[in-house]
């Protein structure tokens, strides 16, 4: 009965779980779609606006009559699908003067400036959706981009229609909850079956180990009446045990610095003072937190020997830079890694391709 019961919580504690991680895990999703369908969609509108303004500057260019120009656009746009996407042409007066819907022809224009304005300002996938939420009125549709026509009274304009986003985001919402509600069942249906199998074979594993420890205790007041008289045979005849010497291998110390030259003076330079080490024309240099700079008998390495390698790295041939020293670390070529450290140098310091992988897990240690 115990054991129906523990299962029977751990279903529950299951379906909880997963119930709590699917409505955040949902509402993300959903809205990373809608807002990745939706620029998707914007920016095509607005490479499709950009087109049609410069074909109308071109034809404007080439002597074509205005009105010709927005009869011919008219006669290309009209009856087309306008329940998503569409252009339409106005002037700076705000009437239209080209439109799928031939009625809106000469109406004004009814759009909400803040939206446009707040479309401009927040022109991110982030916002795209929000934003159009939040300006949502009773206009099937809005405008959300804008192209000027040079030297011309005329701008094209990219609309959406309102009604459209709300039922494509309705039938994306719908689509992810039965898609989360379907591996919902499976996972955890699943992950029922698995805790009862699994625990079902480690109910055996305690019997059995049952069974041996009472066989083992039983055993136990025996092997107490044999324990009494081994240790009195063991005081009358003591036995002396010398504990086995334990060596240790001596561990050479670490360097705490190393001597170096400025000019023909000789300074000792404290390990943990080190910035970086570098070599220059045969010369290896050894640059301080400070900026102080020092030259040094040893090559770059021996240098790296008497580092401590959790701390100093060998970047390249020419650099040994330690992690505290790091400042930024930047993606730089094919794979490769560009280090910029607090104390400047006059180089670039690159983690070639084949050392990135090796830096990394450095970094890690």
């Amino acid at each position: 009965m115990k054991k129906d019961k523990l299962y029977f919580l751990t279903f529950l504690s299951i379906a909880a779980i997963f119930m709590l991680v699917a409505f955040f895990a949902s509402t993300y999703f959903i809205k990373v779609s809608a807002n990745q369908l939706i620029e998707v969609q914007v920016e095509s509108s607005k490479r499709e606006a950009n087109e049609i303004a410069k074909l109308i500057d071109f034809q404007l260019s080439s002597g074509i009559e205005k009105d010709a120009i927005v009869k011919n656009i008219q006669a290309i746009i009209e009856n087309s699908n306008s329940d998503n996407w569409f252009i339409s042409v106005m002037n700076w007066g705000g009437k239209e003067v080209a439109n799928p819907d031939k009625t809106q022809v000469g109406q004004l224009v009814n759009s909400n400036q803040t939206l446009l304005e707040s479309l401009k300002e927040k022109n991110n996938s982030d916002d795209l959706f929000d934003i159009l939420v939040a300006h949502s009125n009773s206009a099937s549709s809005e405008i959300i981009y804008i192209a000027p026509v040079k030297k011309s009274d005329l701008i094209v304009a990219a609309n959406v229609n309102l009604n459209s986003i709300k039922n494509q985001m309705s039938a994306l919402k719908n689509n992810f909850y039965l898609i989360f509600l379907v591996m919902g069942i499976l996972v955890i249906v699943l992950s029922f079956l698995a805790v009862r199998i699994i625990g079902s074979a480690y109910e055996k594993q305690l019997e059995l180990k049952n069974s041996t420890l009472t066989s083992e205790v039983v055993n136990l007041s025996k092997l107490n009446t044999d324990l009494v008289s081994y240790k009195e045979k063991v005081a009358e005849t003591p036995v002396n045990i010398e504990p086995e010497k334990s060596t240790e291998k001596d561990k050479d110390k670490e360097k705490e610095r190393i001597l170096t030259y400025v000019r023909n003076e000789l300074v000792p330079v404290a390990i943990k003072d080190i910035a970086y080490v570098y070599t220059e024309n045969t010369i290896t240099y050894v640059v301080c937190f400070d900026g102080k700079r020092s030259t040094t008998n040893m090559s770059l390495d021996d240098m790296y020997t008497n580092l401590n390698s959790s701390l100093f790295f060998r970047a390249n041939r020419q650099f040994i830079i330690s992690i505290t020293a790091i400042d930024k670390i930047i993606k730089y070529g094919n794979s490769q890694l560009k280090i910029v450290l607090q104390s400047k140098t006059s180089e670039e310091i690159i983690i070639s391709k084949n050392k990135a992988a090796e830096f990394k897990q450095w970094l890690n240690m």
